[in-house]
């Protein structure tokens, strides 16, 4: 009976200390220590392609990040991190117009882009090659340098319309959904800038038509005439905007080479497609050349092979530029922790600390993202 009784208080002892140690509250862990260190959790990290060259057009390399300066709407920005082109692959799309204003020289051009890619890619490059026509056509995905050449000679000029708004932004969207993250994105055109076939522009002006309804018929050739330019050129200032914002999106600097060279004066098309390529260059930190050609349709045979001649001297000059401007190029990264609206366009103003002699190319701002 003592036994019992004993091994039933026992059991009790045991059962109440239990119940006691569930009970009791937990310690607390000790504090974490503050190292300083601020942890940006709703930061926005802005990537900025810079281009550094000398006075002579050289590619000024080995710089650092206390080299830089950024400015946000007026507001300097910390720089975390600075890569340089020798360090960050290269993607590349590049651009054809195929159209009848860009024939003069066509073939040259091919030959003078082929040799351009082979000499600035590296192993670890790619370039996307694409067609201005119509519509926007592929003609090779992202492939080696090698490959790249040899699809680009193979495209052949024709007298089609020129989608020339669709194109590039194409091209834009096709790098951001294709190459890897952390990569420097290029965008060369080898064109004019005129558009008569891009969707949008196309609709701007079948809409002008259907407003007039039966007033169409009665209206005469020159007013219809008018009609349908300011209808287009009013459609293409909100392309330009459009294809803007997808090229800095896509953090992407915008290059071209417009092949009509000096007759882009000729008519104010021309002088708008002008304007689209160097709008898209400076707001993105790129260079719009614009070669001054000879003319090679002259009665004189022995004067045009001579123009030819210089011609072709003066855009492998260009392209041997574009090639500098591309190994000069860096990829300057700060975190942003204002706070502006999506699609909200920032100015940046990007520069050296000391600039001596040095030319800085760079986007002029970018456009707020989800």
């Amino acid at each position: 009976m003592k036994k019992q009784r004993f091994a039933l208080l026992f059991t009790l002892i045991v059962a109440l200390t239990f119940s006691a140690s569930a009970q009791t509250a937990q310690p607390t862990p000790p504090p974490v220590e503050d190292d300083g260190e601020i942890i940006k959790v709703s930061s926005r990290l802005v990537v900025v392609p810079v281009s550094v060259t000398d006075a002579a057009g050289q590619p000024v390399l080995g710089l650092k990040a206390q080299d830089f300066r950024i400015a946000e709407e007026n507001k300097a920005q910390q720089i975390e991190q600075v890569s340089d082109a020798e360090k960050v692959p290269l993607e590349i799309a590049l651009l054809f117009d195929v159209s009848a204003s860009t024939d003069a020289m066509f073939t040259f051009e091919q030959e003078t882009a082929a040799q351009f890619l082979q000499e600035v890619m590296k192993p670890d490059d790619r370039a996307t090659i694409f067609s201005i026509g119509s519509s926007p056509r592929i003609i090779q995905a992202r492939e080696t340098a090698d490959k790249s050449a040899i699809a680009i000679k193979s495209i052949q000029p024709t007298k089609s319309f020129t989608a020339f708004y669709d194109s590039v932004a194409a091209a834009a969207e096709y790098l951001q959904k294709n190459a890897p993250s952390g990569r420097r994105k290029v965008v060369v055109v080898i064109s004019d800038g005129e558009d008569t076939n891009s969707e949008r522009i196309r609709q701007a002006i079948q809409s002008g038509y259907n407003k007039l309804g039966k007033k169409l018929d009665t209206i005469d050739s020159k007013s219809l005439y008018q009609l349908t330019v300011a209808n287009r050129n009013e459609a293409s200032l909100r392309e330009q905007n459009r294809v803007l914002q997808s090229l800095q999106n896509t953090d992407a600097v915008f290059y071209s080479v417009n092949p009509g060279g000096n007759s882009y004066q000729l008519n104010k098309m021309s002088q708008f497609g002008q304007s689209n390529l160097q709008k898209f260059a400076e707001e993105t930190g790129g260079t719009a050349f614009l070669p001054k050609f000879l003319p090679i349709n002259l009665k004189d045979n022995l004067q045009n092979s001579s123009n030819i001649k210089r011609n072709q001297e003066t855009l492998t000059k260009i392209f041997r530029q574009l090639a500098n401007e591309l190994q000069a190029q860096y990829l300057v990264q700060y975190y942003s922790d204002a706070e502006f609206p999506t699609n909200r366009y920032v100015k940046l103003n990007v520069g050296l600390n000391n600039p001596q002699t040095l030319r800085v190319r760079a986007r002029r701002g970018y456009f707020v993202k989800n």
